[in-house]
């Protein structure tokens, strides 16, 4: 008998945390700050450990907060891909979305909420997948994927740049070190099957083509060597637009002062779509906003670390 805590509570700890501002959590979960608080203090009692530092001017983490929220994350991610994926199996037909699953799990479901609030009349069922555009094989109305170049033999639009960067878990800034990139040569480096971008190239890129790393560890998804990065088990190569959220929170750090590499582009494509596909127009019209707005974060985030956008 799993011995789970009172799941609302869960949820509306992800979101506060994830802010690091109860209000700007009441926001978009539509309730008001006191519930918030209130649903946080019940969390805090059912585990007998204060999850947040609370004073009149600033909320922050606990160390127990942060690694709660790491752990949490993951779990409540793959509940939503899973419980998306057996909403496939309603009847009807829906408006069908195929995207990576890092993609999805960290950027698109988090902010899916808004496009169904504003259009709950259309449902948006979800898959995952790397595999090469096939909509004519696998039935999806609409594909996101990574490229160089917009997709051939369809329509296809960008949503947002791929920009690249180190990052790590802060506690490696203190142990064993890491203040420029030959300090790389006392990580591990974690890597992934679909990197756009190798350590070996980014190496070679800042001049340090001559340091090895104590430690290489692969994973075949983008998603797991992000949560091992998230765990302080090394250092990690990853879209920026992915992880700021994580950076503003202060559970990953950037701890090199070199910009981000620019690299592929995530395109948003489909096979046509005719005046009866207006829940796919919609769709697509608001996956473009919203890469406009992450794009607008990214360069503001950038600017203040000194970088071009």
């Amino acid at each position: 008998m799993r011995k789970l805590p009172p799941m609302n509570a869960v949820r509306m700890f992800e979101v506060a945390a994830r802010h690091v501002n109860f209000t700007k959590a009441a926001e978009e979960l539509h309730v008001t700050h006191g519930a918030v608080s209130r649903q946080v203090a019940l969390l805090e009692a059912w585990l007998g450990v204060p999850l947040f530092l609370r004073s009149a001017s600033q909320l922050a983490l606990t160390d127990a907060g942060r690694d709660y929220l790491e752990q949490i994350t993951m779990g409540l991610d793959l509940i939503a891909v899973a419980s998306m994926q057996a909403r496939q199996q309603s009847a009807g037909a829906g408006l069908r979305v195929n995207a990576p699953p890092t993609f999805m799990m960290r950027w698109l479901i988090p902010r899916l909420s808004r496009f169904q609030r504003a259009r709950p009349e259309i449902d948006v069922r979800l898959t995952t997948s790397i595999a090469p555009v096939n909509f004519q094989d696998h039935g999806y109305d609409l594909a996101i994927r990574t490229d160089y170049a917009p997709l051939l033999h369809c329509c296809s639009i960008p949503v947002m740049s791929e920009v690249v960067v180190p990052v790590c878990h802060a506690d490696l800034l203190e142990w064993p070190g890491l203040a420029q990139p030959e300090d790389l040569a006392r990580h591990t480096l974690l890597s992934y099957a679909t990197e756009s971008y190798s350590w070996s190239e980014w190496l070679h890129g800042v001049g340090c083509g001559h340091v090895r790393p104590v430690n290489i560890l692969s994973f075949e998804q983008m998603y797991f060597s992000l949560q091992a990065t998230m765990e302080g088990l090394g250092v990690m190569l990853v879209p920026l637009f992915l992880v700021l959220d994580d950076i503003i929170a202060g559970r990953l750090v950037v701890p090199l002062d070199i910009p981000p590499v620019k690299r592929r582009t995530y395109y948003v494509s489909y096979p046509n779509l005719p005046a009866e596909r207006r829940a796919a127009r919609a769709f697509r019209d608001w996956l473009v906003s919203e890469g406009a707005d992450a794009e607008r974060s990214l360069a503001a985030w950038m600017r203040s670390r000194g970088w071009s956008a």
